[in-house]
């Protein structure tokens, strides 16, 4: 499947259904678990920052809590339209919607034309494009100091799953898949850029991490 018509399939799956259910659990909960990961890992390194470059921002949770207080403003990247209307719907709400930048495109492409951003987030945003090397390299090279994404560890039992997930969609004529993704070339890649781990999450499924430009330290915190 090439990025254009997985992009497609992004947008068809992740519909205004899908977009109005995330957003009430997110007014119900709060942030997910790889979110409020990312946003600790973000806040741990002090700010404030002038702009996050969100990437797969789904309904935009991450810049919604960050521009409380550690983002001045935000580009808000997606392929689906209908989250990147409910996101645009939320900031209105908050007051905040001059404050950021709505673009609904393939990540990597659109992340050519994009200004650099302090912050770049990709949370469970590298599992749903099939070009990681692409994804990563493109978005990494907008970050001027910290870069943080989730992706599913690889772990059989992670891997059965999401063969299950994408087996159904396919069943019910989704063509949208999912993918486990090297953890390890994400490493490399971002290393070769430059940047150095300074956190490190993980839970059962998903491998958190926090990226910065600057030197590396002794050890990653935990």
């Amino acid at each position: 499947m090439s990025c254009c018509s997985h992009c497609e399939a992004t947008d068809a799956q992740f519909g205004p259904a899908a977009a109005r259910r995330d957003m009430d659990r997110y007014h119900r909960r709060g942030p997910d678990r790889t979110t409020a990961l990312i946003l600790e890992g973000i806040r741990a390194e002090g700010g404030p920052y002038a702009r996050l470059l969100d990437v797969g921002a789904g309904i935009g949770v991450l810049h919604h809590e960050l521009l409380e207080s550690t983002v001045e403003a935000a580009t808000h990247v997606d392929a689906s339209t209908a989250y990147v209307a409910a996101a645009r719907e939320e900031d209105a709400r908050r007051g905040r919607e001059s404050d950021v930048e709505y673009v609904v495109g393939d990540a990597a492409e659109v992340a050519r034309t994009l200004e650099p951003a302090d912050v770049v987030t990709l949370d469970r945003a590298i599992c749903c494009y099939p070009d990681w090397e692409a994804l990563v390299d493109g978005t990494a090279a907008k970050a001027t100091r910290l870069y943080a994404f989730s992706m599913p560890r690889e772990r059989w039992y992670v891997r059965a799953a999401v063969w299950m997930i994408n087996l159904t969609r396919r069943l019910s004529g989704s063509a949208f898949r999912a993918f486990v993704h090297p953890v390890s070339g994400v490493q490399r890649l971002l290393e070769a850029r430059g940047f150095r781990r300074i956190r490190l999450r993980r839970t059962l499924v998903w491998h958190v991490a926090v990226y910065t430009a600057g030197p590396r330290p002794d050890r990653p915190r935990c």
